[in-house]
């Protein structure tokens, strides 16, 4: 993990997505919501500070087919954690669980392939749209 300068500005950043834990956002979307909040900064200023609390582990970047979003990452000591998508209604949901372990371990003895936890990301449906699918 890389040392963590706390600029005001990167502050601000993370104390934004603390703020909407659970929840991912866009650049963009972040500058909007920083603005609203009176901190005026500009855009490469947003990326410059997303770049640097992720490579400390404080947030996580979700590259989808829609582009990159950002997320507050609750436990960045541990380090393993993942993100789920719903295909159906596009929340991106932040978990920890061990039991991805064996599957890791499987691939990497097995297959000589290095899972990074951080940027792996599942699809699938959200417990909220799979019950509306079984409803239907």
């Amino acid at each position: 993990m890389a040392i963590r300068y706390n600029t005001k500005q990167q502050k601000a950043v993370l104390s934004c997505l603390e703020k909407g834990r659970g929840a991912s956002v866009t650049a963009c979307e972040l500058m909007e919501r920083l603005r609203g909040e009176g901190f005026p900064v500009g855009l490469t200023t947003v990326y410059r500070q997303l770049e640097k609390l992720e490579m400390q582990g404080l947030i996580h970047r979700i590259t989808t087919d829609e582009g990159s979003f950002y997320q507050y990452c609750d436990h960045p000591e541990q380090g393993d954690c993942f993100l789920l998508k719903c295909e159906r209604c596009g929340r991106l949901e932040h978990l920890d669980c061990s039991h991805l372990k064996s599957l890791y371990d499987h691939l990497a003895e097995e297959h000589r392939f290095i899972i990074n936890p951080r940027k792996t990301l599942f699809y699938g449906l959200c417990e909220i749209c799979s019950q509306k699918e079984d409803a239907e």
